[in-house]
């Protein structure tokens, strides 16, 4: 395997896209993270999420958050210094994740900027979409990212 090239704010470019591998989505992983994160009833009993919006088990939008964030870690965008985040413009998940669904991530350049208050880093946006297994969107964001600049290591 070639080693992986990391990125700096010059070597991106609007409409880049970067993708990743894929996490199988555990039931058991999926009541862990609620009962210690998002204990609701949809997130923690077959059962009782019968009797809810869903109908049935689904994961916590914020498991989904935190799946997505490590397929990006392990996916082919891999700035200097890591995947640092600046904030988001937007969150939203369209679809419920459910047991045994197969998640991975796109991820766009939509922006590419230096910064003004700060010479050594630029800020890029980024469109993250985390799908499921039969392409469905299950959960996008825009995502504001700091990455070095080049002429800050020299």
């Amino acid at each position: 395997m070639p080693p992986v090239t990391q990125l700096y704010l010059e070597d991106l470019s609007v409409g880049q896209v970067f993708g990743s591998g894929s996490l199988r989505v555990e039931e058991n992983e999926i009541k862990a993270f609620a009962s210690k994160f998002d204990p609701q009833p949809f997130h923690l009993d077959s059962d009782a999420a019968r009797g809810t919006f869903f109908r049935e088990l689904v994961a916590s939008g914020w498991h989904t958050a935190a799946i997505t964030m490590r397929l990006l870690v392990e996916s082919e965008f891999k700035p200097v210094g890591g995947i640092v985040g600046a904030g988001s413009d937007e969150l939203r998940w369209p679809r419920a994740v459910r047991p045994d669904d197969e998640l991975r991530v796109e991820g766009e350049v939509l922006e590419v900027r230096p910064s003004k208050s700060r010479p050594k880093q630029g800020l890029i946006k980024m469109r993250v979409t985390t799908l499921n297994q039969n392409r469905e969107a299950v959960q996008t964001m825009i995502a504001n990212l700091v990455v070095p600049r080049r002429q800050s290591s020299q």
